[in-house]
């Protein structure tokens, strides 16, 4: 099992000290990764729904604070030496598709291959709206072309596209990213269309715990998501083992005494050991735990990070 963990873009933890702090004591830890996510813009007024939470609010509504996804990824890169940098996720339609592919590959030189390129489409209308963007309700397949040009562009000597959003040729594309034939993708994203999505483009699937819609709890729950997995992926002549599966959860809480009523990842070590354990079995490769929803203070997620890497960690092998 590899273990990563979030970053915040907004808030108490998204300053240069308190972001640097968090990555160097993860990479200490001997945690594998660091994720943040991506916004542009936080319009004032917000009528979309957020797939992850039961009201669809979105926590970050209030501030209209985000810090832009990978120019955090760069500056970590240069304060960290080992850790993946976990795109999680890039909403694929918010960018050029040859500015993020060399924003991508630019990082993955510098950080000497570190780059995961973990991909959504996209929730928040209105975010779409202010940025000028190929419409909304078209985000799906924009995001699918763009992917394609991303490989394009990666891979070919000689790149050149032509689609519906985009056309390009007699162009160079240089450096290519460090890895080959180019960084890891992992699609987020718990519907039939990000199942899809991963089973034809990507090397991974990143789904999100708390989806009221399509929720991923529960192991039964995962279970049934990898299936459906499995099934397109035969489709498109791969197998399941292909793939990294990735589980993202948001409330990992490890407490001094058993509950018998509770939920996966949380309780005493011994529980969350024995969930992860469970999830391994299912094909979970890379658990992503979110240290920073617990805590109110640097400090707190400095020690929830530790006790997870100290106290709970060591149960699992």
């Amino acid at each position: 099992m590899h273990y990563g963990f979030t970053l915040a873009g907004r808030g108490l933890f998204a300053q240069t000290d308190a972001l640097t702090t968090i990555a160097q004591h993860g990479e200490a830890l001997g945690f594998d990764s660091l994720c943040t996510g991506d916004h542009i813009v936080v319009p004032r007024h917000i009528t979309s729904r957020y797939p992850y939470t039961e009201s669809g609010a979105f926590p970050g509504s209030g501030s209209g604070e985000y810090l832009e996804q990978l120019t955090v990824l760069s500056f970590l890169a240069g304060q960290t030496q080992r850790l993946q940098l976990v795109t999680s996720v890039l909403i694929v339609p918010h960018r050029n598709p040859l500015v993020a592919a060399k924003q991508l590959a630019t990082l993955d030189v510098l950080s000497k291959g570190r780059v995961v390129v973990g991909i959504g489409v996209g929730w928040m209308r209105e975010e779409f709206v202010a940025l000028g963007l190929p419409p909304f309700a078209e985000r799906g397949a924009v995001t699918d072309e763009y992917l394609q040009i991303f490989k394009e562009l990666w891979t070919s000597q000689n790149p050149s596209f032509k689609g519906h959003y985009c056309q390009f040729d007699d162009v160079d594309f240089l450096p290519k990213p460090v890895q080959q034939p180019h960084p890891r993708m992992w699609v987020g994203g718990e519907s039939r269309r990000a199942l899809q999505r991963t089973a034809r483009y990507a090397n991974g699937w990143y789904p999100i715990a708390s989806n009221p819609q399509f929720p991923m709890a529960t192991p039964k729950q995962l279970q049934s998501g990898l299936e459906r997995l499995a099934a397109f992926a035969e489709v498109e002549g791969r197998t399941l083992e292909e793939f990294d599966i990735v589980y993202r959860i948001h409330d990992y809480s490890l407490q001094p005494t058993a509950s018998a009523e509770r939920q996966p990842f949380q309780g005493m070590a011994e529980q969350i050991a024995a969930d992860i354990r469970q999830f391994e079995a299912l094909g979970v490769t890379h658990l992503v735990l979110d240290f920073m929803r617990q805590s109110s203070s640097l400090d707190a997620v400095l020690a929830h990070m530790e006790a997870f890497a100290t106290q709970v960690r060591p149960l699992v092998r």
